[in-house]
């Protein structure tokens, strides 16, 4: 065997190992994102089918989830169960939002019909809301505290575990 081949071949495995290694057990979906610890942007957005602008400031006072989602996202489909149930088993002690990305109120209407919803589903016409949270992509969700500052951030389909740990997250006012 040629040793020149083995060293190089060592030289790119190790480390990759070492990576593979240290982040063995870490949710992948768990974003450490800069925005946590500091105040979520306010919005004030009007939902879909209609009704009153909701305000994300007027919320202040007890914890928010806020989801971004799409009627295109198949992941957005798989998490939205796990959304409706959390919503109804906080009661009125947590407040979550839907804001929908880059779609249809139609399509979200018809959505919403089917799949059935338990809050809010807001529509960000100009995409500014999602700019002012980074949104590059959706599913993500952010937990909101009392004190309105950014507890926790989800990237991809959430699924019971990582929504209650999130929640209890922004309910403590930890990030």
């Amino acid at each position: 065997m040629n040793r020149r081949v083995l060293a190089a071949g060592l030289l790119v495995v190790a480390p990759l190992l070492g990576i593979l290694v240290l982040n063995i057990g870490r949710d992948p979906h768990a974003f450490n994102s800069p925005m946590i610890g500091r105040p979520a942007p306010v919005f004030t957005l009007k939902p879909a089918g209609g009704g009153a602008p909701v305000s994300l400031a007027a919320l202040r006072g007890r914890p928010v989830v806020i989801n971004f989602w799409a009627t295109w996202c198949v992941p957005c489909y798989e998490e939205h169960a796990v959304l409706v149930a959390g919503a109804r088993e906080a009661g009125d002690g947590v407040q979550f939002l839907g804001v929908i990305y880059e779609d249809e109120e139609d399509r979200v209407g018809d959505f919403l019909a089917r799949q059935g919803s338990a809050y809010p589903s807001l529509l960000d016409d100009d995409g500014k809301t999602a700019m002012a949270y980074g949104i590059y992509g959706v599913p993500e969700t952010f937990f909101v505290d009392a004190q309105g500052r950014i507890a926790a951030k989800y990237t991809g389909p959430l699924h019971r575990t990582a929504l209650a740990e999130n929640l209890d997250r922004a309910r403590e006012g930890k990030p």
